[in-house]
């Protein structure tokens, strides 16, 4: 077996997703309109480039090869979700608010020890995980410390009071 490389950096960082979509404004509908994230740029009907606090892009939406498109069929492989950190329970209980109130139904809310995390679709069937981090001194671990994660139900109306 081949000496495996050593470990990446630890400061590397997922910088930006570029999703392909059928319909531009439907998909700006979505991100800006329900999630608040602000338009940077727009290139017509082809292409957009999302952000919070004034970043270039952290989601590029397009339509240079899904205009009018449709999802992948169930049982193929392609993006399983995006997952959009917030920075605290009350910013992710705020993103909850919006979405009851555009609608939006999830797909799922756990608990996972290490974070809580929302679960939904995007109007391109894209999966979207909306969800906050524990601070590393709460996570759960096992009796010889190592990272003990679960899944259980997210207690969406204390989410909510926060």
């Amino acid at each position: 077996m081949p000496k495996p490389n050593p470990p990446i950096d630890p400061q590397v960082r997922i910088g930006h997703v570029h999703l392909k979509v059928a319909d531009l404004d439907r998909a700006l509908g979505f991100y800006c309109g329900v999630l608040g994230f602000e338009l940077m740029q727009r290139m017509g009907n082809q292409a957009a480039f999302v952000s919070a606090g004034g970043y270039h892009h952290h989601i590029g939406l397009n339509t240079w090869e899904s205009a009018g498109g449709s999802p992948p069929p169930a049982g193929t492989t392609g993006l399983y979700h995006l997952a959009i950190l917030y920075p605290t329970r009350a910013t992710l209980g705020d993103a909850l608010r919006r979405l009851i109130k555009a609608g939006i139904r999830l797909d799922g809310a756990s608990d996972h020890g290490v974070s809580e995390a929302l679960y939904l679709r995007d109007p391109d069937d894209n999966g979207v995980e909306l969800y906050r981090d524990r601070p590393q001194s709460e996570w759960p671990r096992d009796g010889q410390g190592k990272l003990s994660m679960f899944s259980r139900a997210l207690d969406l109306e204390g989410l909510l009071a926060e």
